[in-house]
């Protein structure tokens, strides 16, 4: 099962990638009216929870939210393969007993060069990857304290807790892997100026380091769909 959170921020170059894999995506469009979040997740081979500008308890603006949260738990509980990207992330780090923080720090947007940690060459997912790969961020919120006991992946310049994951079966990332460069077209400009930022710029520095991105992402894509089926341990 896949929660999108708004509108824009659907499973992007994800849902090829996932169905390449052999793992099916049914999106759950939570931010739609009437829209209902299931109460359980013994029907599915994995949940992925999708971004959204919100926090992840943040529920009189998105009161869908505390539904979502109850999943991670109980995928949580019951081994359930779980990949949460930006705010799916921040939700899984919360629900785990991480701590995220609303307008904390420094935002990022765009590609943003990351830094993988010694723990990623044991992960699952991440090891073997180059050690600088490139993702795009889009968040003014963060994680601040990740789980007790959580494996600690990767990092940025400006916001440590890039990539983490929670027992051996739950991942979460603040980036954007599902996210192709012309995603960058359709944001606000007026959300990136007052931080001197140029939505044209962002699109080329995008578009420049996307081959790379795109084989990275893919290959974590096609693992994280491989242990889903019961391919990988």
């Amino acid at each position: 099962m896949v929660v999108q959170n708004t509108v824009s921020g659907d499973l992007g170059r994800w849902a090829g990638w996932l169905a390449e894999g052999g793992l099916g995506a049914e999106v759950v469009r939570a931010y739609e009216p009437g829209a209902r979040v299931p109460d359980e997740l013994t029907s599915y081979a994995a949940l992925v929870v999708l971004g959204g500008g919100f926090l992840p308890d943040e529920d009189e603006r998105a009161p869908w939210l505390r539904p979502v949260r109850a999943l991670v738990a109980q995928a949580l509980t019951d081994q359930v393969p779980v990949f949460g990207i930006c705010l799916g992330g921040q939700m899984l780090a919360q629900v785990a007993g991480g701590a995220v923080e609303g307008r904390s720090g420094e935002p990022e947007f765009g590609s943003t060069r990351l830094a993988l940690r010694a723990e990623a060459a044991r992960d699952p997912l991440f090891r073997d990857l180059p050690q600088r790969p490139t993702a795009i961020e889009n968040h003014v919120d963060r994680i601040v304290r990740l789980p007790a006991g959580a494996s600690w992946l990767a990092s940025s310049e400006r916001c440590p807790y890039q990539a983490f994951r929670v027992g051996s079966r739950a991942w979460g990332v603040q980036f954007h892997p599902e996210a192709a460069a012309d995603r960058l077209t359709r944001w606000d400009p007026a959300r990136l100026t007052p931080h001197g930022l140029d939505r044209g710029a962002l699109h080329h520095r995008a578009l420049a380091d996307e081959p790379e991105s795109a084989r990275v992402w893919r290959d974590v894509a096609l693992r994280f769909a491989a242990l889903a089926s019961g391919r990988q341990d």
